[in-house]
């Protein structure tokens, strides 16, 4: 099994991307995770181009490394001088970084109107950079700025740059699509015509501004390259990197390629939801592999072949990447999507069973709701199916006042009368807000009953006005995410009254929290 080196550049061209930005101890706790994972190479920074990057090299040097090697990246030195006196130069033998990763220009214009240099100056720096760090015992990586534009525009004297930075004693050059442009077919015709005029060890490093950089890391591997430069979920400048996200299950579970240790690649959804949380993103749901939506099945017809052949609708077992199926309820669903709701909340129906809540679903869609983000809506209506259900509590009438008082502003008051136990309690409560209000009544009549409603904590609260042509009439949807230490649950609810859709949305909420609680 041939090995494809990864070379992972989250922490440095990752933070390109606009709003993706990390500390000096987020890159050390996503440095440490991706060595977890057994990438190649960890590009932590540019450590002459700020104090953040440099911290976070001087961290790195004293921590032990079980598979990947550190990188600091920077540039050839500049032109018209040499590399010993050159800041940057010296800032990357000071970051102590095992491997240094160099870039420099291959494009004609880029010379000329960028460094405003001599063509044959920008190979002497080129040269001169790599063999300089190389005397001083690193490992150097020469990475080939917008080779490919570079290529179409002069073709020799692209060349001449890789062969200035092999001269200076360069380990792998990679050719670089930095302007993301370049279409696949481009990608395998160059490739091909530089190997043959130059049989040295190369690699790719893509981006994604016409949509191809995970398919032009995957045809460079195909024509040769052993290492392929990329981030976690893509991110990037402009419109990202090459997502690993993609590129590494498509080399190892498609193409028969290792990059990981065996075994690794099940850690790589997490890694994908760690970096975002440490970065303070939203996931992107719809990721290949790793999205929360990649094994997700709404349809009908797709869930009842699912349920007879799991390969039927799926490439892969979502396991071999740490991701799992899902099954999502909506207006399109059939009765396989509620059958396979019931397994997963442990309710036992069969067949016909779910038909009167599979209609109800399709009917309060038509009004507004939607059950995709909320699956515990969907547990309670199957739950409530079950002839020996009985409710924890039930409502009976509930009453929200919101005044504005002299010297006070704002004031909300609830009042609630519940069923527990056939005991029935009307409690009041003020809150900041109605559905404040409403909650905290709902909780003093049930916390004598049910006193683990003290650890359960509302999380989310989002209304989407739906038809928004009805001004203040229009139908409002709510939902609602609420958790219970680690577990987080949604529910939602619907109508042209606001309290009433918080309410429904509210009470299932804390019903379902009950029954997973026992």
């Amino acid at each position: 099994m041939t090995y494809i080196q990864i070379y992972d550049t989250t922490l440095r061209d990752g933070t390109q991307s606009e709003g993706f930005n990390l500390s000096a101890n987020d890159k050390i706790r996503i440095a440490q995770r991706l060595d977890d994972l057994g990438v190649a190479f960890i590009e932590g920074g540019w450590p002459g181009s700020n104090p953040k990057d440099a911290e976070f090299f001087r961290r790195a040097a004293d921590l032990e490394w079980k598979h990947a090697l550190i990188a600091a990246f920077g540039s050839t030195c500049r032109a018209k001088a040499g590399p010993e006196d050159d800041p940057n130069i010296q800032a990357l033998l000071a970051s102590k970084a095992p491997v240094c990763t160099l870039f420099g220009k291959s494009w004609t214009l880029h010379v000329t109107d960028v460094l405003l240099t001599t063509l044959d100056d920008n190979l002497r720096i080129i040269e001169q950079s790599v063999a300089y760090l190389r005397a001083h015992n690193r490992r150097v990586i020469y990475d080939a700025e917008h080779y490919f534009d570079g290529y179409k525009a002069d073709p020799s004297y692209a060349l001449e740059t890789l062969r200035a930075a092999i001269r200076g004693g360069a380990e792998i050059v990679v050719l670089c699509d930095t302007n993301g442009g370049t279409l696949p077919w481009e990608i395998e015709r160059i490739i091909r015509e530089t190997k043959q005029a130059i049989p040295f060890p190369f690699g790719i490093h893509a981006h994604n501004d016409a949509e191809c950089a995970v398919v032009n890391s995957l045809i460079a591997v195909r024509e040769g390259a052993i290492q392929v430069q990329g981030t976690i979920n893509g991110v990037g400048e402009r419109c990202g990197n090459a997502n690993l996200c993609s590129i590494l299950p498509d080399l190892e579970l498609k193409m028969g390629y290792q990059c990981l240790p065996p075994g690794h690649l099940v850690k790589l959804t997490e890694l994908s939801h760690f970096v975002d949380e440490v970065a303070n993103v939203t996931p992107n749901d719809h990721l290949p592999y790793v999205g929360k939506s990649a094994f997700a099945h709404k349809g009908g017809v797709h869930v009842a072949a699912m349920r007879r052949s799991p390969q039927s609708y799926q490439h892969i077992r979502p396991e071999k990447v740490g991701n799992r199926m899902r099954v999502v309820v909506s207006d399109l669903s059939g009765r396989g999507n509620l059958l396979s709701k019931a397994e997963e909340h442990g309710i036992e129906m069969e067949g016909e069973e779910v038909l009167p809540v599979l209609k109800e679903i399709k009917e309060l869609e038509a009004r507004g709701f939607s059950f995709e983000a909320a699956e515990a809506s969907v547990a309670m209506m199957l739950k409530r199916q079950e002839t020996n259900y009985r409710p924890p509590f039930e409502l009976i009438d509930f009453l929200v006042n919101v005044e504005h008082r002299y010297g006070r502003g704002i004031f909300a008051e609830a009042t609630v009368k519940v069923r527990v136990n056939g005991e029935i309690l009307h409690t009041a409560a003020e809150g900041n807000g109605p559905v404040n209000a409403l909650d905290l009544a709902l909780r003093k009549a049930l916390l004598p009953y049910y006193p683990i409603l003290n650890s359960f904590q509302l999380a989310d609260y989002k209304v989407r006005i739906l038809d928004g042509n009805n001004g203040t009439a229009a139908m409002t949807r709510v939902l609602i995410d609420m958790q219970n230490g680690t577990h987080r649950w949604s529910t939602v609810g619907a109508s042209t009254n606001i309290i009433e859709a918080s309410w429904r949305a509210l009470a299932d909420a804390i019903e379902y929290g009950l029954l997973m609680a026992h």
